[in-house]
């Protein structure tokens, strides 16, 4: 699995077990819409971290999250 696709599913996981729970298409359409909201709003110099460490996130992490969120 790649990055993209894990947090493809971790962003439908989270929608789908929130307050009220949703059925797995919502949760989907959820995670692209925050995605969207993502890459509207993205600045190439973001950091995330991960494990304790430093990553660089740009327009294209989020493409391909939206892309691999589309394929779920």
């Amino acid at each position: 699995m790649t990055d993209y696709e894990e947090k493809a599913r971790e962003i439908v996981i989270k929608m789908q077990f929130q307050k009220e729970p949703l059925m797995f298409e919502s949760a989907k359409i959820c995670g692209l819409i925050a995605v969207d909201e993502i890459l509207k709003n993205i600045d190439a110099t973001i950091l995330y971290h991960k494990d304790s460490k430093a990553l660089p996130i740009n327009k294209e992490y989020w493409e391909q999250v939206r892309v691999a969120l589309n394929a779920l």
